[in-house]
């Protein structure tokens, strides 16, 4: 074994074995096997996106958002189909995430570990896998059928929100998981209630992973075309330019997703940077609204104490 070495007043030094050498290569092959598998994913994603951008570049302006569709759709802006976004998302969101939340808060927090919990929990991880088509059906047959409300804006959010309810209650859960279990003990023992431990300590701990729920439930939504096509989703509807209250919640509404579609399936002779540019209004929608959480998140995640 190599022993440390002294050279009048030099610090220690340590020689380097053959062992250590090999462990060194290992590790920076490690790494730059992982690095270029971080690449190979960043990529594919940097090119899509700049051909998305420089494909819509011609049509890409505040008009083109603010403007109503003309000329058959084949001239104009995409503001009705960005407002029934917005409507469609926030609609769902409101819906979706407090009654994930609550059952999350239930599931983990008071429910016992029996075979009927597990099977619950066991339907939350089936449901989130179910293809959006299948979610469509059943959002057409139990809410525009059978809750009577027809092809409207809260038919079509509903559905979304059924689609993206497991998300939020699978990251709930986890969220709720990671606050360590001392910190319920400890609000025990000077007296607190469970639902004082909840609303006070548990839930403020997790909001930052709550959040991340959220965060995947408005990209999955904003996204989705087929549950919408089937509930609530229409071709063309006439609105008033820079109207943000268009939409009654029993009428139906465009939307971008519908509307980029629309445009690539069923318009001939469309200019194929309006189509680019739908796309690209999509995805700054939904990366704008993740930004957005992303911040509250760090902010949130900033603030603990543990």
């Amino acid at each position: 074994m190599n022993q440390p070495t002294h050279t009048g007043t030099n610090p220690v030094r340590f020689v380097r074995t053959p062992y250590g050498a090999r462990k060194e290569a290992a590790e920076r092959l490690a790494r730059t096997v992982l690095g270029l598998m971080a690449l190979c994913m960043v990529l594919p994603l940097v090119a899509i996106v700049t051909h998305l951008f420089v494909r819509a570049w011609p049509s890409l302006s505040p008009e083109f958002l603010l403007d109503i569709p003309r000329d058959h759709m084949r001239a104009g802006g995409i503001w009705p189909a960005f407002v029934g976004t917005l409507y469609l998302v926030g609609i769902s969101l409101a819906v979706a995430t407090p009654i994930g939340v609550l059952a999350a808060v239930y599931l983990n927090e008071y429910a016992r570990d029996n075979w009927f919990t597990r099977l619950v929990q066991l339907a939350v991880i089936n449901l989130a896998g179910v293809p959006s088509i299948v979610h469509a059906l059943f959002g057409l047959g139990a809410f525009v059928y059978g809750a009577r409300l027809g092809y409207s804006v809260l038919a079509a959010s509903l559905t979304l929100a059924i689609m993206t309810l497991p998300v939020i209650i699978a990251s709930t859960r986890e969220a709720l998981a990671a606050v360590p279990q001392a910190f319920r003990e400890a609000c025990w023992n000077v007296g607190a209630t469970r639902w004082q431990t909840i609303r006070a300590v548990v839930l403020p701990n997790a909001f930052s992973g709550i959040l991340t729920g959220v965060i995947l439930q408005v990209s999955r939504a904003a996204g989705e075309t087929a549950p919408i096509m089937f509930t609530g989703a229409v071709f063309y509807k006439a609105v008033e330019r820079g109207d943000l209250f268009p939409y009654h919640l029993k009428e139906q509404c465009m939307a971008l997703s519908m509307h980029l579609y629309t445009l690539a399936t069923q318009v001939p002779n469309v200019p194929e940077s309006m189509t680019y540019a739908t796309a690209v209004v999509l995805l700054l929608t939904v990366l704008l609204v993740n930004a957005t959480s992303i911040v509250v998140r760090i902010w949130v995640r900033n603030r603990k104490r543990w």
